[in-house]
């Protein structure tokens, strides 16, 4: 080791140390925060000696005591004592706790994101000029153990917190992996149907980014992709699930039929869970150079509805208590093309609830609230995307988009539902993502509207929601 390092350990000694992190990035600053003191202090070392021409002294003699007397003539036994500063050492420790970190079978991130809203149909909102609000903490778990696979989320807002999903999961060949447990609805486009923070009208109806408990097999080879999925029921149980709020759910599913009288989101008549579910999907993939592509696939899913204990007042509806009181069925044909920075989505959807009992469609529940939707329709949706690379401040790229669904064909109601979500996701710092969208939707959920009702005005709302992803 040369003096002048030695010298540069010796003073790093003197400041303050501090414990060792747990948080593998914090570990890593602190390593490379030390070597770069370490190296500013060399520096000055060598420039100090150019200059002065004298040798730096990084050792310090000292007369060796033996037992309670100390030898003060000329010939007394002196050596050179090194005083170790402990440096090196806690270099090795950190190093060492990084790749055990990075080497970790579970990872652990997750995002805190916020939200400003501003819309022309709630006066209030209006008036104030919009509203900034706190909008999700969420977590995430993703790793392998001997051979074991898990992944879950959990994710907390304001006014619920939930499960998105969580599964475990194997390998069983380097193409085919099973999971159990809350697990993904292969269906349609994927992961999403959409760009924008709203997705689209789509995942109101449940066949977007739906996850339930049960059982999925997925095939990804060169150029087929096969889903298999087998669901028992809902993320909270089905209809006898121990919970106590079944709208508190990340994602949309049937939990009631919409009787006679009932509003559009009015608790339900008779309350229903999914059950005895299944999904199917399969897509051809075609390779035409490293940067286009195109995907086409097809895609079924459908499943039985279970009633529970009708609600005070209807009694028409108490002779179909506890039982199946039908079922549902959707399918899709969808296509995904990649060309360079652009990104096309196509999406036809058919869905079909056949329900025993007189009703006027039936009642999906998530985010707190309830929400009807027709028992049979239709839905189209077109998205386009184009990603441009930037180098501005901390901004590395900007994905601007526009999302379009078109809702028709809906049973008992005259008025189409529609939304057209045109933005932009700005991503930055190495974590930092937003989502810019101008929303203008009629009869659309979260835009002042519902699917199920006639008569709608046209809406628009200014969205920017932004947040931290670790």
């Amino acid at each position: 080791m040369s003096k002048s390092l030695f010298f540069a350990a010796t003073v790093l000694a003197a400041s303050p140390v501090i414990a060792a992190p747990q948080d593998s990035n914090s570990v890593e600053q602190e390593i490379q925060a030390l070597k770069e003191r370490l190296a500013q202090l060399e520096k000055r070392l060598e420039e100090k000696e150019e200059r002065e021409k004298e040798e730096v002294v990084v050792v310090k003699e000292r007369e060796v005591e033996k037992g309670n007397e100390i030898a003060s003539n000329e010939n007394s036994s002196k050596r050179r004592v090194v005083y170790d500063s402990g440096v090196h050492a806690r270099l090795d420790e950190l190093e060492k706790k990084t790749e055990e970190n990075e080497n970790w079978p579970i990872k652990i991130h997750g995002a805190v994101r916020f939200q400003y809203e501003y819309n022309n149909y709630d006066s209030d909102n209006e008036n104030r000029g919009g509203d900034l609000d706190f909008d999700i903490f969420r977590l995430n778990f993703d790793g392998e153990m001997g051979g074991v696979i898990l992944s879950a989320e959990y994710r907390w807002f304001n006014y619920q917190d939930v499960i998105k999903h969580a599964w475990f999961g194997y390998d069983f060949t380097d193409k085919l992996q099973g999971q159990v447990g809350v697990v993904k609805i292969p269906f349609g486009n994927m992961p999403y149907n959409s760009h924008s923070y709203f997705f689209n009208s789509t995942f109101y109806v449940g066949l977007e980014d739906e996850h339930d408990n049960g059982i999925r097999f997925k095939y990804r080879g060169d150029e087929w992709d096969f889903d298999l999925a087998y669901l028992k029921s809902d993320e909270q149980g089905g209809i006898d699930g121990s919970t106590s709020d079944r709208t508190a759910r990340y994602n949309y599913d049937t939990v009631g039929i919409r009787l006679p009288g009932q509003g559009a989101y009015d608790e339900p008549g008779l309350p229903v869970g999914e059950s005895n579910s299944y999904a199917f999907r399969t897509a051809r993939k075609f390779t035409f150079s490293d940067d286009e592509n195109l995907e086409l696939g097809v895609s079924l899913q459908g499943g039985n509805l279970y009633s529970g204990t009708a609600a005070e007042g209807f009694t028409d509806a108490q002779a179909y208590e506890n039982q199946n009181v039908g079922n549902r069925m959707a399918w899709a044909a969808h296509g995904v093309y990649n060309n360079g920075p652009w990104n096309v989505q196509l999406q036809y959807s058919d869905y079909d609830y056949d329900i025993k009992l007189e009703n006027r469609g039936v009642y999906m529940a998530a985010y707190a609230y309830y929400d009807a939707i027709p028992a049979e329709a239709k839905l189209y949706t077109a998205n386009v995307a184009y990603t441009l690379p930037v180098d501005i401040g901390p901004l590395t790229s900007l994905t601007f988009y526009n999302d379009h669904s078109l809702m028709t064909d809906k049973m008992g109601y005259q008025d189409d539902t529609w939304m057209n979500v045109l933005g932009v996701a700005v991503a930055a710092g190495g974590g930092f993502y937003t989502y810019v969208d101008y929303v203008r939707a009629k009869n659309q959920p979260f835009i002042g509207g519902n699917t199920a009702t006639d008569g709608g005005e046209v809406n628009d709302r200014f969205n920017i929601n932004f947040g931290y992803y670790f």
